[in-house]
């Protein structure tokens, strides 16, 4: 059986042609890529319907309306590393609307935007900062000369160019 797929207004209509034709159940699901029994379901749903659109499908309704979920989209683009309770919050006082952690972070998955985290550094010690006081103080009135002598190193590699060895 071929993989199962959705098919469009224009190849309902194109699969019932060929069977209004004379063309069998089996040769049109092929030429379609469907199994046989999506065929027969079309032909059944036209003949009693008169249409080729699917009915509305049951389940749950959805908690937010499209222009909550637009709101939760540009509040969470504003402020790119926003939590998902955070923003829960902020829609709570834009528009009085409770809902879940979860609710939020399916809708952001469902706009293609993934959770951000803030790049961490280290903390400075108090060490770290006398160190760099003190390095200030060596070095305050050195000249460009001076410091074009100078050779910043450190172990780290960094990659510019994908390719760079």
């Amino acid at each position: 059986m071929p993989p199962q797929r959705k098919s469009n207004e224009f190849e309902r209509g194109r699969a019932f042609a060929w069977f209004q034709d004379g063309v069998p159940k089996r040769e049109v699901a092929r030429r379609l890529h469907v199994s046989i029994s999506v065929i027969v379901r079309l032909i059944q749903r036209f003949t009693a319907t008169g249409r080729f659109q699917e009915r509305r499908r049951l389940g749950r309704p959805k908690k937010t309306t499209p222009r909550e979920d637009r709101l939760i989209e540009r509040l969470a683009l504003q402020t790119r590393t926003a939590s998902s309770s955070i923003i829960r919050r902020q829609l709570r006082v834009a528009t009085n609307t409770t809902i879940s952690h979860q609710t939020i972070r399916n809708r952001l998955h469902g706009f293609n935007l993934r959770s951000r985290r803030p790049a961490v550094r280290p903390r400075l010690t108090p060490a770290h900062r006398a160190a760099r006081r003190a390095f200030y103080r060596r070095h305050v009135r050195w000249t460009r000369q001076q410091w074009s002598q100078v050779l910043f190193s450190d172990e780290s590699r960094f990659t510019l160019n994908h390719n760079d060895d």
